[in-house]
């Protein structure tokens, strides 16, 4: 079947995008609603964050951006518009709730940007592209959770804005791995690059 696909994908969508000159590193929502078993968004996606926290630790080395995103919500979700409706298991995110806050092991540091946001996208309703832009940043390194959701959103926004999305395969999570593995295939045809963690680390190295 895995053959099937791919044959069925040669020649329409196997291009590759490379990385540009000025990357910058996005960790999406690694927060404590995915890593708490009394969560509804439990999702077992400690192997990815531990991935991401070693790319943090080689962008920083690099002197790249590294941003961060949460989900916050007014209670009662007024700011949540369709997606706080369609799940109303978001209200775990309400303002004040200790699922929105940070996993053991992942406190932003000093110079360290964190966006709040409601939506999927990590570009929708922040000033993520602004803060790309005047960095010059060409390229956005993308982890977090998850790969069907906020990861794919912010992967095809980044690419609508012209920045060259690289997807860190290892550094992704969802609660299933069917999902998971569907969109990674789908983003890597289609809008990004991705790429394991040691792609990731060895260009770091050299940058």
């Amino acid at each position: 079947m895995a053959d099937d696909l791919t044959e069925n994908y040669r020649g329409a969508f196997d291009g590759s995008l490379g990385f540009g000159k000025a990357p910058a590193l996005i960790l999406v929502d690694f927060v404590e609603a995915y890593f708490n078993t009394e969560s509804p968004f439990y999702a077992g996606v400690e192997a990815a964050l531990v991935s991401a926290l070693r790319i943090r630790d080689a962008a920083r080395a690099a002197g790249i951006p590294v941003i961060y995103t949460n989900v916050v919500y007014q209670p009662g979700g007024a700011d949540g518009g369709v997606f706080y409706r369609k799940l109303p298991a978001l209200r775990v995110f309400d303002a004040g709730s200790p699922l929105g806050g940070w996993p053991k092991g992942l406190d932003p540091g000093d110079g360290e940007v964190v966006l709040t946001k409601q939506y999927p996208s990590a570009f929708f309703g922040t000033d993520l592209n602004k803060l790309l832009t005047e960095q010059d940043v060409d390229t956005l390194i993308i982890t977090g959770v998850t790969t069907s959701g906020c990861i794919r959103a912010t992967c095809v926004d980044a690419m609508s804005y012209g920045f060259i999305p690289i997807v860190v395969a290892d550094a992704c999570g969802d609660r299933h791995e069917r999902p998971h593995e569907a969109n990674l295939f789908d983003m890597q045809s289609k809008y990004a690059d991705v790429v394991d963690e040691s792609v990731v680390l060895n260009h770091l190295s050299d940058h």
